[in-house]
Protein backbone atom coordinates (compact mmCIF):
# COMPACT_ATOMS: atom_id res chain seq x y z
CA UNK A 1 0.00 0.00 0.00
CA UNK A 2 1.19 3.38 -0.88
CA UNK A 3 0.96 5.47 2.34
CA UNK A 4 0.02 8.81 0.25
CA UNK A 5 -3.22 6.40 -0.04
CA UNK A 6 -5.14 8.06 2.79
CA UNK A 7 -8.31 6.31 1.60
CA UNK A 8 -6.35 3.17 2.31
CA UNK A 9 -5.48 4.34 5.36
CA UNK A 10 -9.29 5.11 6.46
CA UNK A 11 -10.59 1.85 6.45
CA UNK A 12 -8.65 0.89 9.55
CA UNK A 13 -9.21 4.14 11.64
CA UNK A 14 -12.81 2.58 13.07
CA UNK A 15 -11.21 -0.36 14.27
CA UNK A 16 -8.10 0.90 15.65
CA UNK A 17 -9.66 4.33 17.22
CA UNK A 18 -8.87 4.14 20.87
CA UNK A 19 -7.70 0.59 21.18
CA UNK A 20 -3.88 0.38 22.63
CA UNK A 21 -0.84 -0.59 21.11
CA UNK A 22 2.06 -1.63 22.61
CA UNK A 23 5.47 -1.15 20.73
CA UNK A 24 8.28 -2.64 22.16
CA UNK A 25 11.87 -1.17 20.59
CA UNK A 26 14.91 -2.82 21.02
CA UNK A 27 17.87 -0.63 22.00
CA UNK A 28 19.75 -0.97 19.33
CA UNK A 29 16.78 0.61 17.06
CA UNK A 30 16.70 3.95 19.74
CA UNK A 31 20.23 4.51 18.65
CA UNK A 32 18.97 3.98 15.46
CA UNK A 33 19.02 6.88 12.36
CA UNK A 34 15.53 5.40 11.63
CA UNK A 35 14.38 6.13 14.84
CA UNK A 36 13.24 9.60 14.52
CA UNK A 37 11.44 8.25 11.56
CA UNK A 38 9.57 5.51 14.28
CA UNK A 39 8.59 8.32 16.50
CA UNK A 40 7.00 10.28 13.61
CA UNK A 41 5.26 7.03 12.88
CA UNK A 42 3.78 6.86 16.65
CA UNK A 43 2.91 10.63 16.26
CA UNK A 44 0.96 9.74 13.10
CA UNK A 45 -0.58 6.69 15.68
CA UNK A 46 -1.72 9.06 18.27
CA UNK A 47 -3.07 11.63 15.84
CA UNK A 48 -5.85 8.47 15.11
CA UNK A 49 -6.39 8.45 18.57
CA UNK A 50 -4.73 4.86 18.50
CA UNK A 51 -3.58 4.66 22.14
CA UNK A 52 0.37 3.59 22.45
CA UNK A 53 2.66 2.50 25.31
CA UNK A 54 6.53 2.22 24.21
CA UNK A 55 8.83 -0.10 25.94
CA UNK A 56 12.40 -0.55 25.28
CA UNK A 57 15.06 -2.83 25.32
CA UNK A 58 19.15 -2.14 26.60
CA UNK A 59 21.07 -4.53 25.70
CA UNK A 60 22.95 -2.88 23.03
CA UNK A 61 23.91 0.07 25.07
CA UNK A 62 24.78 -2.60 27.90
CA UNK A 63 27.33 -4.16 25.59
CA UNK A 64 28.31 -0.59 24.74
CA UNK A 65 28.83 0.44 27.91
CA UNK A 66 30.83 -2.60 29.26
CA UNK A 67 33.22 -2.38 26.67
CA UNK A 68 33.70 1.28 27.49
CA UNK A 69 34.27 0.34 30.75
CA UNK A 70 36.33 -3.02 30.27
CA UNK A 71 33.73 -5.24 32.40
CA UNK A 72 32.22 -8.62 31.48
CA UNK A 73 28.78 -8.21 31.64
CA UNK A 74 26.76 -11.74 33.27
CA UNK A 75 23.81 -11.12 30.75
CA UNK A 76 22.75 -8.52 28.16
CA UNK A 77 19.37 -9.73 27.70
CA UNK A 78 17.75 -9.80 31.04
CA UNK A 79 16.75 -13.57 31.63
CA UNK A 80 20.40 -14.23 32.84
CA UNK A 81 22.34 -14.10 35.62
CA UNK A 82 22.29 -9.89 36.59
CA UNK A 83 25.39 -9.40 39.04
CA UNK A 84 25.58 -5.94 40.94
CA UNK A 85 27.90 -4.34 38.13
CA UNK A 86 25.94 -5.75 35.25
CA UNK A 87 23.02 -3.98 37.18
CA UNK A 88 24.47 -1.05 37.29
CA UNK A 89 25.29 -0.75 33.74
CA UNK A 90 21.40 -1.75 32.79
CA UNK A 91 20.23 1.34 35.09
CA UNK A 92 22.63 3.75 32.93
CA UNK A 93 21.71 2.45 29.85
CA UNK A 94 17.85 2.51 30.13
CA UNK A 95 17.96 6.07 31.74
CA UNK A 96 19.59 7.09 28.66
CA UNK A 97 17.63 5.92 26.41
CA UNK A 98 14.47 6.43 28.15
CA UNK A 99 15.68 10.09 27.84
CA UNK A 100 16.50 9.85 24.23
CA UNK A 101 12.44 8.80 23.85
CA UNK A 102 11.18 11.55 25.68
CA UNK A 103 13.71 13.93 23.59
CA UNK A 104 12.22 12.02 20.52
CA UNK A 105 8.40 12.00 21.29
CA UNK A 106 8.97 15.82 22.78
CA UNK A 107 9.90 16.18 19.13
CA UNK A 108 6.85 15.49 17.68
CA UNK A 109 4.82 17.56 20.18
CA UNK A 110 3.89 14.29 21.79
CA UNK A 111 3.07 14.19 25.84
CA UNK A 112 5.40 10.86 27.47
CA UNK A 113 6.41 9.95 30.76
CA UNK A 114 8.35 7.34 32.44
CA UNK A 115 7.01 4.91 34.32
CA UNK A 116 7.96 2.49 37.42
CA UNK A 117 4.72 0.38 35.97
CA UNK A 118 6.42 -2.61 36.28
CA UNK A 119 6.22 -4.54 39.75
CA UNK A 120 8.87 -7.11 39.71
CA UNK A 121 9.98 -9.94 42.42
CA UNK A 122 13.39 -11.67 41.75
CA UNK A 123 13.18 -14.55 39.24
CA UNK A 124 15.40 -16.29 41.98
CA UNK A 125 17.41 -19.57 42.42
CA UNK A 126 16.73 -21.73 38.95
CA UNK A 127 18.57 -25.28 39.00
CA UNK A 128 20.60 -24.15 41.78
CA UNK A 129 21.70 -20.67 39.78
CA UNK A 130 20.81 -17.90 41.32
CA UNK A 131 20.01 -15.15 39.06
CA UNK A 132 20.61 -11.99 41.94
CA UNK A 133 19.22 -9.05 40.18
CA UNK A 134 17.50 -10.79 37.16
CA UNK A 135 13.58 -9.89 37.65
CA UNK A 136 10.11 -11.38 36.85
CA UNK A 137 7.54 -9.38 36.09
CA UNK A 138 5.04 -9.92 39.04
CA UNK A 139 2.32 -7.60 37.87
CA UNK A 140 1.26 -4.04 36.17
CA UNK A 141 0.10 -1.17 37.38
CA UNK A 142 -2.45 -0.91 35.10
CA UNK A 143 -4.67 2.32 37.11
CA UNK A 144 -1.20 4.77 36.31
CA UNK A 145 -0.53 3.23 32.25
CA UNK A 146 -4.70 3.97 32.03
CA UNK A 147 -4.40 7.30 33.98
CA UNK A 148 -1.86 7.93 31.44
CA UNK A 149 -3.20 7.22 28.29
CA UNK A 150 -7.29 8.55 29.07
CA UNK A 151 -4.98 12.07 29.01
CA UNK A 152 -3.42 11.12 26.16
CA UNK A 153 0.17 10.83 27.41
CA UNK A 154 2.15 8.15 25.83
CA UNK A 155 3.87 5.86 28.88
CA UNK A 156 7.37 4.82 28.72
CA UNK A 157 8.37 1.67 29.74
CA UNK A 158 12.08 0.26 30.74
CA UNK A 159 13.42 -3.16 30.68
CA UNK A 160 13.26 -2.13 34.42
CA UNK A 161 11.26 -3.91 37.22
CA UNK A 162 10.49 -2.16 40.94
CA UNK A 163 9.25 -4.40 44.28
CA UNK A 164 7.57 -3.16 46.99
CA UNK A 165 11.00 -1.99 49.44
CA UNK A 166 12.00 0.31 46.32
CA UNK A 167 14.52 -2.60 44.82
CA UNK A 168 15.35 -2.72 41.15
CA UNK A 169 15.69 -5.58 38.91
CA UNK A 170 16.31 -6.14 35.49
CA UNK A 171 14.31 -7.77 33.55
CA UNK A 172 13.76 -8.84 29.98
CA UNK A 173 12.05 -6.28 27.96
CA UNK A 174 10.10 -8.82 25.52
CA UNK A 175 8.17 -10.37 28.44
CA UNK A 176 7.71 -6.74 30.29
CA UNK A 177 5.92 -5.55 26.30
CA UNK A 178 4.12 -8.89 27.00
CA UNK A 179 2.88 -8.22 30.11
CA UNK A 180 1.16 -4.45 29.54
CA UNK A 181 -0.03 -6.21 26.42
CA UNK A 182 -1.92 -8.43 28.42
CA UNK A 183 -2.77 -6.19 31.31
CA UNK A 184 -4.20 -3.44 29.42
CA UNK A 185 -5.76 -6.02 26.74
CA UNK A 186 -4.08 -4.47 23.83
CA UNK A 187 -5.19 -4.46 20.10
CA UNK A 188 -1.96 -5.12 18.65
CA UNK A 189 1.66 -5.96 20.25
CA UNK A 190 4.57 -5.06 17.43
CA UNK A 191 8.19 -5.66 18.80
CA UNK A 192 10.79 -3.72 16.20
CA UNK A 193 13.94 -5.18 16.09
CA UNK A 194 17.05 -5.20 13.82
CA UNK A 195 15.53 -8.43 11.65
CA UNK A 196 13.24 -8.68 9.21
CA UNK A 197 10.92 -11.33 11.48
CA UNK A 198 10.81 -14.36 12.02
CA UNK A 199 12.81 -16.35 9.92
CA UNK A 200 12.28 -20.26 9.78
CA UNK A 201 15.00 -22.16 7.65
CA UNK A 202 16.03 -18.67 6.24
CA UNK A 203 12.84 -17.95 5.05
CA UNK A 204 10.52 -15.19 6.54
CA UNK A 205 7.55 -16.08 7.59
CA UNK A 206 5.14 -13.35 7.17
CA UNK A 207 1.67 -14.71 8.88
CA UNK A 208 1.36 -17.60 11.08
CA UNK A 209 -1.57 -19.10 13.55
CA UNK A 210 -0.25 -18.75 17.11
CA UNK A 211 -1.30 -22.65 17.14
CA UNK A 212 1.63 -23.72 14.48
CA UNK A 213 3.70 -21.29 15.80
CA UNK A 214 3.91 -22.94 19.32
CA UNK A 215 4.20 -26.72 17.25
CA UNK A 216 7.33 -25.34 15.85
CA UNK A 217 8.70 -23.99 19.18
CA UNK A 218 8.21 -27.07 20.72
CA UNK A 219 9.43 -29.27 17.91
CA UNK A 220 11.62 -27.49 15.87
CA UNK A 221 12.67 -24.21 17.83
CA UNK A 222 16.40 -25.03 16.63
CA UNK A 223 15.02 -24.07 12.49
CA UNK A 224 14.31 -20.43 13.65
CA UNK A 225 16.58 -18.13 13.70
CA UNK A 226 18.33 -17.29 16.78
CA UNK A 227 17.79 -13.86 17.04
CA UNK A 228 14.19 -14.60 16.44
CA UNK A 229 13.07 -17.42 18.96
CA UNK A 230 12.80 -14.94 21.95
CA UNK A 231 9.86 -12.27 20.07
CA UNK A 232 9.02 -15.71 18.52
CA UNK A 233 8.17 -17.12 22.40
CA UNK A 234 6.90 -13.81 23.71
CA UNK A 235 4.28 -13.86 20.33
CA UNK A 236 2.81 -16.93 20.86
CA UNK A 237 2.31 -16.36 24.92
CA UNK A 238 0.86 -13.10 24.17
CA UNK A 239 -2.02 -15.13 21.17
CA UNK A 240 -2.56 -17.16 24.11
CA UNK A 241 -3.20 -15.01 26.70
CA UNK A 242 -5.66 -11.79 25.09
CA UNK A 243 -3.55 -10.17 22.62
CA UNK A 244 -4.90 -10.91 18.82
CA UNK A 245 -1.90 -9.60 16.96
CA UNK A 246 1.21 -9.76 17.36
CA UNK A 247 3.89 -8.14 14.55
CA UNK A 248 7.70 -8.42 14.70
CA UNK A 249 9.25 -5.96 12.38
CA UNK A 250 13.04 -4.31 11.08
CA UNK A 251 13.06 -0.73 12.43
CA UNK A 252 15.71 0.05 10.16
CA UNK A 253 12.57 0.41 7.31
CA UNK A 254 11.44 4.02 6.59
CA UNK A 255 7.75 3.77 7.51
CA UNK A 256 7.87 0.24 8.69
CA UNK A 257 5.49 0.71 11.27
CA UNK A 258 2.84 2.13 9.48
CA UNK A 259 2.93 -0.21 6.81
CA UNK A 260 2.89 -2.87 9.17
CA UNK A 261 -0.22 -1.21 10.76
CA UNK A 262 -1.93 0.12 7.55
CA UNK A 263 -1.64 -2.39 4.79
CA UNK A 264 -2.39 -6.17 4.15
CA UNK A 265 1.02 -7.09 3.12
CA UNK A 266 3.02 -5.51 6.05
CA UNK A 267 6.68 -5.78 6.02
CA UNK A 268 7.41 -7.93 8.63
CA UNK A 269 5.78 -10.97 10.58
CA UNK A 270 2.23 -10.94 11.85
CA UNK A 271 1.48 -13.75 14.30
CA UNK A 272 -2.48 -14.34 15.34
CA UNK A 273 -4.46 -15.82 17.69
CA UNK A 274 -7.59 -16.91 15.48
CA UNK A 275 -8.18 -17.60 12.09
CA UNK A 276 -8.14 -14.21 10.50
CA UNK A 277 -8.94 -15.01 7.19
CA UNK A 278 -12.21 -16.36 5.68
CA UNK A 279 -14.43 -16.51 2.85
CA UNK A 280 -17.62 -15.19 2.63
CA UNK A 281 -20.35 -14.62 0.14
CA UNK A 282 -19.62 -11.30 -1.27
CA UNK A 283 -22.13 -8.03 -0.35
CA UNK A 284 -23.17 -4.74 -1.94
CA UNK A 285 -20.63 -3.03 -0.34
CA UNK A 286 -17.83 -5.46 -1.98
CA UNK A 287 -18.50 -4.13 -5.03
CA UNK A 288 -15.89 -1.43 -5.55
CA UNK A 289 -13.46 -3.93 -3.63
CA UNK A 290 -14.17 -6.32 -6.63
CA UNK A 291 -13.59 -4.16 -9.10
CA UNK A 292 -10.69 -2.58 -7.87
CA UNK A 293 -9.10 -6.37 -7.39
CA UNK A 294 -9.90 -7.28 -11.25
CA UNK A 295 -8.85 -3.79 -12.58
CA UNK A 296 -5.41 -4.84 -13.64
CA UNK A 297 -6.21 -8.17 -15.18
CA UNK A 298 -8.95 -6.55 -16.98
CA UNK A 299 -6.53 -3.79 -18.52
CA UNK A 300 -4.20 -7.26 -19.41
CA UNK A 301 -7.40 -9.56 -21.19
CA UNK A 302 -6.69 -12.08 -18.25
CA UNK A 303 -10.04 -11.43 -17.00
CA UNK A 304 -13.77 -10.88 -19.10
CA UNK A 305 -14.48 -6.81 -17.78
CA UNK A 306 -17.37 -6.14 -15.18
CA UNK A 307 -19.02 -3.55 -14.85
CA UNK A 308 -20.75 -2.39 -11.11
CA UNK A 309 -24.31 -3.21 -12.97
CA UNK A 310 -22.98 -6.53 -13.79
CA UNK A 311 -21.82 -7.63 -10.74
CA UNK A 312 -24.54 -6.42 -8.91
CA UNK A 313 -27.14 -8.27 -10.62
CA UNK A 314 -25.32 -11.70 -9.90
CA UNK A 315 -23.83 -10.53 -6.44
CA UNK A 316 -25.20 -13.47 -4.65
CA UNK A 317 -22.64 -15.37 -7.18
CA UNK A 318 -19.64 -13.64 -5.80
CA UNK A 319 -17.48 -14.83 -2.75
CA UNK A 320 -14.61 -12.38 -0.88
CA UNK A 321 -11.59 -13.93 0.85
CA UNK A 322 -10.27 -11.37 3.63
CA UNK A 323 -7.29 -11.08 5.84
CA UNK A 324 -8.46 -8.91 8.44
CA UNK A 325 -11.72 -7.83 7.25
CA UNK A 326 -9.68 -6.57 3.79
CA UNK A 327 -10.51 -8.28 0.79
CA UNK A 328 -7.59 -9.72 -1.18
CA UNK A 329 -9.13 -12.02 -3.47
CA UNK A 330 -12.45 -12.55 -5.10
CA UNK A 331 -14.31 -15.56 -7.14
CA UNK A 332 -17.44 -16.38 -8.36
CA UNK A 333 -19.96 -19.36 -8.78
CA UNK A 334 -22.53 -19.48 -11.08
CA UNK A 335 -25.03 -22.20 -11.03
CA UNK A 336 -26.78 -23.72 -14.12
CA UNK A 337 -29.40 -25.94 -12.52
CA UNK A 338 -30.73 -27.56 -15.51
CA UNK A 339 -27.68 -28.68 -16.31
CA UNK A 340 -25.98 -29.54 -13.24
CA UNK A 341 -23.08 -27.56 -13.89
CA UNK A 342 -21.18 -24.87 -11.82
CA UNK A 343 -18.94 -22.35 -13.08
CA UNK A 344 -15.99 -21.06 -11.67
CA UNK A 345 -15.58 -17.09 -12.34
CA UNK A 346 -13.59 -13.98 -12.18
CA UNK A 347 -10.60 -15.94 -9.92
CA UNK A 348 -8.34 -13.31 -9.37
CA UNK A 349 -5.63 -13.11 -5.78
CA UNK A 350 -3.93 -9.64 -4.85
CA UNK A 351 -0.28 -10.05 -6.32
CA UNK A 352 0.84 -9.29 -2.92
CA UNK A 353 -1.04 -12.33 -1.51
CA UNK A 354 -0.03 -14.86 -4.50
CA UNK A 355 2.15 -17.99 -3.65
CA UNK A 356 0.18 -18.10 -0.30
CA UNK A 357 -2.31 -21.23 -1.27
CA UNK A 358 -5.20 -18.67 -1.39
CA UNK A 359 -6.21 -18.96 -4.99
CA UNK A 360 -5.90 -22.81 -4.56
CA UNK A 361 -8.34 -22.39 -1.03
CA UNK A 362 -10.61 -20.63 -3.09
CA UNK A 363 -10.84 -23.46 -5.69
CA UNK A 364 -11.88 -25.83 -3.18
CA UNK A 365 -14.25 -23.58 -2.13
CA UNK A 366 -16.40 -23.45 -5.33
CA UNK A 367 -15.64 -26.83 -5.27
CA UNK A 368 -17.46 -27.56 -1.93
CA UNK A 369 -20.47 -25.13 -2.68
CA UNK A 370 -21.09 -26.72 -5.48
CA UNK A 371 -21.09 -30.22 -3.95
CA UNK A 372 -23.31 -28.66 -1.80
CA UNK A 373 -26.05 -27.57 -4.56
CA UNK A 374 -25.97 -31.54 -5.91
CA UNK A 375 -23.78 -30.15 -9.32
CA UNK A 376 -22.31 -32.73 -11.03
CA UNK A 377 -19.63 -30.54 -13.24
CA UNK A 378 -17.60 -27.92 -12.55
CA UNK A 379 -16.46 -25.76 -15.97
CA UNK A 380 -14.45 -22.76 -16.21
CA UNK A 381 -13.01 -20.74 -18.99
CA UNK A 382 -9.46 -18.67 -18.94
CA UNK A 383 -7.37 -17.51 -21.58
CA UNK A 384 -4.00 -16.98 -19.63
CA UNK A 385 -3.73 -19.43 -16.11
CA UNK A 386 -5.44 -22.71 -17.83
CA UNK A 387 -2.17 -24.71 -16.74
CA UNK A 388 -2.98 -23.59 -12.93
CA UNK A 389 -6.47 -24.79 -13.12
CA UNK A 390 -5.00 -27.85 -14.33
CA UNK A 391 -1.82 -28.73 -12.55
CA UNK A 392 -3.59 -27.36 -9.28
CA UNK A 393 -7.23 -27.48 -9.39
CA UNK A 394 -7.60 -30.92 -11.14
CA UNK A 395 -9.39 -29.28 -14.74
CA UNK A 396 -8.96 -31.10 -17.77
CA UNK A 397 -9.49 -29.54 -20.93
CA UNK A 398 -13.06 -29.35 -22.81
CA UNK A 399 -14.45 -28.17 -25.64
CA UNK A 400 -17.53 -25.22 -26.28
CA UNK A 401 -19.84 -28.15 -26.26
CA UNK A 402 -19.52 -29.05 -22.24
CA UNK A 403 -20.54 -25.43 -22.13
CA UNK A 404 -24.55 -24.91 -21.03
CA UNK A 405 -26.56 -23.28 -23.75
CA UNK A 406 -26.58 -19.97 -21.76
CA UNK A 407 -22.93 -19.77 -21.45
CA UNK A 408 -22.15 -20.93 -25.00
CA UNK A 409 -23.63 -18.47 -26.49
CA UNK A 410 -22.06 -15.44 -24.50
CA UNK A 411 -18.76 -17.39 -25.03
CA UNK A 412 -19.08 -17.53 -28.82
CA UNK A 413 -20.44 -13.43 -28.42
CA UNK A 414 -17.59 -12.90 -26.52
CA UNK A 415 -14.20 -13.51 -29.21
CA UNK A 416 -12.03 -14.39 -26.36
CA UNK A 417 -11.27 -18.04 -27.49
CA UNK A 418 -10.99 -18.97 -23.84
CA UNK A 419 -10.08 -22.51 -22.88
CA UNK A 420 -12.84 -24.73 -21.89
CA UNK A 421 -12.25 -26.25 -18.33
CA UNK A 422 -14.06 -29.40 -17.44
CA UNK A 423 -14.11 -30.88 -13.93
CA UNK A 424 -16.22 -33.58 -13.07
CA UNK A 425 -17.79 -33.92 -8.95
CA UNK A 426 -18.40 -36.52 -6.69
CA UNK A 427 -21.95 -36.37 -5.60
CA UNK A 428 -22.89 -34.86 -1.92
CA UNK A 429 -23.77 -37.73 0.57
CA UNK A 430 -26.02 -34.85 2.10
CA UNK A 431 -29.96 -34.81 1.05
CA UNK A 432 -30.37 -33.65 -2.70
CA UNK A 433 -33.70 -32.15 -2.32
CA UNK A 434 -32.21 -29.34 0.34
CA UNK A 435 -29.47 -29.13 -1.72
CA UNK A 436 -31.76 -27.92 -4.96
CA UNK A 437 -33.85 -25.46 -3.07
CA UNK A 438 -30.51 -23.68 -2.43
CA UNK A 439 -29.36 -23.65 -5.95
CA UNK A 440 -32.93 -22.10 -6.59
CA UNK A 441 -32.85 -19.71 -3.91
CA UNK A 442 -28.82 -18.72 -5.13
CA UNK A 443 -30.33 -18.15 -8.79
CA UNK A 444 -33.47 -15.78 -7.85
Amino acid sequence: MKLTDLRGILQYIPRFREKVFIISVDGAIVTDENFANILLDVAVLRSLNIRVVLVHGAAAQIRALAKEQRVTPSDLEGSGITDAETLKLALTAANRLTHEILEGLSANDLRAACTNAIIAHPLGIIQGVDHLFTGKVERVDIELLQTLLTQGIVPVVPPLGFDGDGKTYRVNSDAVALAIAEALKAAKLIYITTFDGIIRQGQLIRQMLAGDLNEILSHHKNELAPEAVSKAIHAAAACRGSVPRVHIINGRVDEGLLAEVFSNEGIGTLIYANEYQQIRRAMKKDVRSILMLIKSSVATDELVKRTRPMIEKQLGDYYIFEIDKNPVACVALHVYPEQSQGELACLYVRPSHENQGIGRKMINFVEDKAREFGLNELITLSTQTFTYFQSKGGFAEGTRDDLPPARREKYDQSGRNSKVLVKKLTKPANNETSAIRTVGALTV
